[in-house]
């Protein structure tokens, strides 16, 4: 169990070095104005003993468990209101729900409102995993003929377009070229 102090440390070492390697013990005593790095040491080895901290090639890192949101297992009811149950909550993270960290993965924001039947609306951010194959029924990110566009992709009988969500707009097939820049894998949308 940690003290308030040991707490107090580790929530300042996540609000100022974030994800990053952490820096030599030296730096953080500067920074936390320590005047030995062996009181940063002792914090060290307090938070490793938690797991707070993980050691890999030599380098600290915070725990990537301990970043993102508090999320309840228990759902929350869109409909009539329900007895409150008791929930176990953990940290979720939309960096890795998402797996943000990953080069091949892009956001995006959505203008317009041709895929709204699909629950994507005008201002949301896409997560796209970047790949030149979808499959049919996909949302993927694609260029045509002279553009990018976010539409539902269909195949059938070895004829490719593009649907919209949306039954204001029209079918787009291609007409010279049509090649596929991702895969959308999630929705983010700020209230």
């Amino acid at each position: 169990m940690l003290s308030e102090k040991q707490k107090t440390f580790f929530e300042n070492l996540k609000k100022i070095y974030g994800k990053e390697p952490l820096p030599s013990f030296e730096y953080i005593a500067k920074d936390f104005g320590f005047k030995h790095k062996n009181s940063v040491w002792q914090y060290f080895n307090k938070l490793k003993e938690q797991n707070l901290i993980k050691e890999k090639n030599g380098k600290f890192f915070i725990n990537p468990e301990y970043f993102g949101a508090i999320m309840f297992t228990s759902s929350v009811r869109a409909g009539f209101a329900t007895v409150a149950e008791d929930s176990i909550e953990k940290r979720v993270s939309l960096d890795q729900s998402f797996d943000l960290d990953n080069p091949t993965v892009f956001v995006f924001s959505v203008s317009g409102d041709s895929m709204i039947n699909a629950g994507i609306f005008d201002g949301d951010k896409v997560v796209v995993k970047k790949t030149q194959t979808a499959k049919d029924g996909d949302i993927v990110l694609a260029y045509i003929d002279n553009g990018y566009t976010l539409k539902t992709y269909r195949q059938k009988n070895g004829k490719i377009w593009l649907q919209p969500e949306n039954p204001e707009y029209p079918i787009i097939e291609p007409k010279e070229v049509l090649t596929i820049f991702g895969v959308v894998t999630g929705v983010v949308r700020q209230l």
